[in-house]
């Protein structure tokens, strides 16, 4: 076991490589009542290519990492959400386009939960019947999402930017996609990705490390698992320009919906150099366009944008991306003074005083994030998967510069690179 100290933000941080390859990350927080772990994969939606050690490539059907979650919970003897609510426990699980995360919450109980969290992710059980039950159950949720207008626009957008590459595939699939998985499949990618060596325990809160860590071991110890080599991942080529500029759908909506965006090379895959593009492309955009700018301002005087409006930055194997917007009166004169307002903020430079501005209030957020055990343990681990340490983010955004931020908004905001995907309200509209 090793300790990570880190005396700035009153942390210790625990880690341990288990014989079978499981990566195990105890933060204890002493005083806390709740405990949070999370077990992840490095496995999401964006996987559908792939290559195990031994094995030929492989092409699966869109959405199997999702369908994968939504059977772990089954087990012969009933369903999982029971024993841990039994246990005083809540639970529940998530796939993105990398990673899939099996999670629970408890304030007591907690070494029996942690038992169960790894005891259910690493006893599948499928048959030919529970996976065609899933099938019209996931396909329904398929359907429900195409109704849900927030959903729409912003999946409208990847699919604006990308072409080939599988992040512009709605995470659970499409209805074809779901009803073609069968329970070989599911148990091939199982057999692939959640092998311990691909995985990563994270468990925060009042807890006893040494206690916990044995607790673990001694779970894993029980259980037996094949030697597992590296997974190659493959993506198919995806050219610099966006797929269509524009997409729009229509929905019921009082309001129409703008989800805007620019899309770029993904640049570094990990380490600090990956992390410290995605903080940079953060805080410029805060800088233009957070609550505190004079555009944010200028747009709701405007009655352009509500409080719905935000920004994000997504990047991931073969992806990157920014996603801008919200509800608004006027999706074309959003468009254009934020354009405009880009465009100017490219010319001039964002000012020292704004840049210094953002990044106190940007490291403001990060420690009072630092109090919560499952924003601690769902980034902890994000960060990791790309090569970087949560806990050193203080670090980067202390060394970064105003012209480092200016020359990363110069590269970013490429007028040729940005698409708008807007939902608009059709007959029926509220």
């Amino acid at each position: 076991m090793t300790v990570r100290n880190y005396p700035k933000l009153q942390e210790t941080l625990l880690v341990a490589k288990l014989d079978n390859g499981l990566e195990v990350f105890i933060l204890p927080k002493p005083g806390f009542t709740k405990t949070y772990a999370t077990f992840t994969t490095r496995y999401g939606s964006v996987d559908n290519r792939f290559r195990a050690a031994g094995h030929e490539e492989r092409r699966v059907p869109d959405g199997i990492a999702h369908f994968l979650e939504h059977k772990m919970f089954e087990e012969p003897e009933g369903d999982v959400f029971a024993r841990f609510a039994s246990q005083g426990a809540s639970a529940n699980a998530f796939t993105s386009f990398d990673r899939t995360v099996y999670l629970f919450s408890a304030t007591g109980a907690v070494e029996a939960n942690v038992d169960t969290l790894l005891d259910f992710v690493q006893n599948p059980y499928f048959t030919d019947e529970n996976v065609e039950k899933e099938k019209g159950i996931i396909v329904q949720e398929i359907n429900m999402y195409r109704d849900n207008a927030d959903w729409r626009v912003y999946f409208g957008l990847i699919e604006a930017l990308y072409r080939n590459h599988p992040v512009h595939i709605d995470i659970a699939g499409t209805p074809d996609s779901v009803r073609s998985i069968t329970k070989e499949m599911l148990y091939d990618c199982y057999r692939t990705f959640y092998h311990p060596s691909n995985m990563t325990l994270f468990i925060v809160g009042g807890v006893d490390a040494d206690a916990m860590l044995e607790r673990i071991k001694a779970n894993q110890a029980r259980k037996t698992f094949e030697p597992a080599g590296p997974i190659e991942r493959f993506f198919p080529e995806e050219s610099a320009e966006v797929r269509t500029p524009r997409k729009e759908a229509t929905l019921p909506v009082s309001l129409p919906k703008c989800i805007f965006g620019y899309k770029e090379e993904p640049g570094p895959q990990s380490g600090d150099a990956a992390i410290r593009r995605e903080l940079t492309t953060k805080l410029m955009l805060d800088a233009l366009l957070g609550a505190s700018s004079p555009l944010y301002q200028e747009l709701y005087d405007d009655n352009l944008i509500s409080d719905s409006f935000g920004h994000e930055y997504n990047t991931g194997p073969g992806y990157a991306f920014s996603a801008i917007g919200g509800d608004t009166r006027d999706p074309d004169a959003l468009l254009a003074k934020v354009g405009q307002a880009f465009a100017q903020a490219a010319e001039r430079g964002i000012e020292e005083a704004v840049f210094e501005r953002t990044r106190r209030k940007r490291i403001g957020a990060y420690l009072r994030m630092l109090n919560s055990p499952e924003a601690i343990a769902g980034e902890y681990t994000r960060y990791y998967l790309k090569g970087g340490d949560l806990f050193k983010v203080v670090e980067l955004y202390e060394s970064m510069t105003v012209g480092e931020i200016n020359e990363r908004l110069r590269e970013h905001a490429d007028p040729s690179r940005l698409a708008v995907s807007i939902v608009r309200g059709g007959e029926g509209s509220a």
